[in-house]
């Protein structure tokens, strides 16, 4: 993909390849892209800022050199006490991922592992290249999942593929993880930012508005009783009449042509 604009800062890279798709690259291809405080603290910051950006309505989150991200940073991370976690905010970019109001699509090819599985996690959307491992090995270095790993696989996978996967460490196959419900899609090797940019580019076509209400939804309605996630549900579903996205979604429909939404 050609790039139309970049403001790229050292090892994490932001690009808007297309207008209203911003893609974020970590670039730190010796160190297989693992997370340190310095790429942890720009992506936070560069999501954070895509999300305020009007521009830009959809994030794309990706690796450099064939590989998403291969864990944390053991060598950095050594040494640290459990204050230091907290003084360093070691958890913010999950955090932030987790918060935003925009759709993110993580871009997977290579590995997702640790702390590269628990950002993938925090995406929206996860598109994998069919080679991909994915896994939290965290338990083979004498710790635990410490960034969602452990809470998001339950809610996503149950709570017995959830164990076996963390006690064990051990990594699964891309297709495996697929029939489990952790991916969205499996590609062909190397064309797992395309697809996702594709996927982008569909979501662009959508009334913003619904796009917004969608995402805040499920991401509240997930963890609450579903008497209440409904209702939760049917009053947004509601508050979308008033919007002239809607007039014009199905007035186009009816009309028989394809609608002009302009977000309000």
């Amino acid at each position: 993909m050609k790039s139309n604009q970049n403001s790229s800062t050292g090892p994490v890279l932001v690009t808007e390849d297309e207008p209203g798709i911003a893609v974020i690259t970590i670039d730190r291809v010796d160190k297989r892209n693992a997370l340190n405080l310095e790429i942890k603290k720009k992506l936070a910051d560069s999501v954070e800022k895509l999300s305020v950006d009007p521009k830009i309505r959809v994030i794309v989150l990706t690796g450099a050199g064939g590989i998403f991200v291969a864990g944390t940073d053991l060598a950095e991370m050594a040494e640290m006490s459990p204050t230091d976690h907290t003084l360093l905010a070691t958890d913010r970019v999950f955090n932030v991922l987790n918060k935003c109001p925009k759709p993110i699509i993580a871009a997977i090819e290579g590995y997702a592992l640790g702390g590269g599985c628990e950002l993938a996690l925090a995406c929206d959307m996860l598109i994998a290249g069919e080679s991909t491992r994915m896994g939290q090995p965290e338990i083979r270095v004498g710790v635990m999942p410490g960034a969602g790993g452990t809470q998001k696989l339950l809610r996503t996978i149950g709570k017995y593929r959830t164990m076996k996967l963390i006690l064990t460490g051990e990594f699964i196959k891309a297709e495996e993880a697929y029939s489990m419900g952790l991916l969205s899609e499996v590609v062909p090797d190397g064309q797992a930012l395309d697809r996702a940019v594709s996927i982008g580019r569909t979501i662009l076509g959508m009334p913003p508005l619904a796009v917004s209400a969608i995402k805040e939804v499920i991401r509240f309605g997930q963890d609450v009783p579903l008497d209440t996630a409904l209702q939760l549900e049917r009053k947004t579903f509601q508050l979308l009449f008033d919007t002239a996205d809607q007039k014009e979604g199905m007035v186009a429909f009816l009309e028989k042509r394809s609608p002009v939404y302009s977000g309000k």
